[in-house]
């Protein structure tokens, strides 16, 4: 707890037997109140390492609701439990957990409302592991969005981030995407609803367990990112014009 804010961590676990301890294990628990594991249906034993953790919130689908829907229902049990701060963290220990201490800071001293873990800030992406292919594409899509989206964030894609209570409250993110979009749904209604964005440098690791897409859905979730910022663009547009018509009358 920091400045007697509930700080709650959610871990969105698919498959993630392998890597949910040493993830766990690194949660900075002098601050951290409550830990929350939203499995997706895994094959494997995730909910039995997160029950032999102590890991007191987990909630289980019956039915594989995708990254997107997983979300959700993180979300929704934060704010069931009255946090202030949470924090998305995956599970696959592909961002460290140590960062989270700086990210709350950020959010509890009122300073920003939002924060992201940043691969492509500092030169940890690619020293991490990070497919060349998988670069270049985060490059070309975090450009083409910060134009239309008029924005200067490093990267849009980290799946490391840490948002307020008012923010989780205000945005409406039960309307996005139950696929792996959603990340990106959400961060257009974050800044059409006029919120700074906080990026902080964050070191990455990818190696076999940890969660990737493969060439066809990174095509896909690519398309949609541009769909997306296009969106935003247009509403924008639309909202100006909206004003300017009302100003004239």
């Amino acid at each position: 707890m920091i400045n007697n804010k509930i700080i709650t961590v959610v871990l969105p676990a698919y498959n993630a037997a392998k890597t949910l301890e040493i993830t766990y294990n690194e949660i900075p628990f002098d601050i951290v109140d409550e830990v929350i594991l939203v499995d997706d249906l895994s094959r494997d034993d995730t909910i039995k390492v997160a029950k032999d953790l102590g890991i007191k919130h987990i909630v289980e689908h019956q039915q594989n609701k995708g990254y997107g829907g997983n979300q959700k229902s993180c979300y929704a049990k934060a704010l069931e439990l009255n946090s202030d701060i949470v924090i998305m963290l995956h599970p696959d220990y592909q961002y460290t957990p140590k960062l989270i201490q700086s990210m709350c800071y950020l959010i509890a001293n009122d300073v920003y409302q939002v924060v992201l873990g940043s691969r492509i800030l500092g030169r940890g992406a690619l020293r991490g592991g990070m497919p060349m292919y998988k670069y270049i594409s985060n490059r070309f899509l975090t450009m083409s969005q910060n134009i239309l989206m008029n924005q200067k964030l490093s990267e849009y894609h980290t799946g490391y981030r840490a948002f307020s209570k008012e923010v989780l409250q205000r945005i409406n993110y039960q309307a996005n995407s139950d696929d792996f979009i959603f990340d990106n749904q959400m961060l257009a209604q974050i800044c059409f609803a006029g919120y700074e964005i906080a990026e902080i440098t964050c070191p990455t690791k990818y190696f076999e367990e940890a969660s990737s897409i493969n060439l066809r859905r990174s095509t896909i979730y690519g398309l949609g990112v541009l769909l997306t910022s296009m969106s935003y663009f247009l509403q924008k547009i639309k909202l100006a014009n909206f004003e300017i018509f009302t100003l004239n009358k």
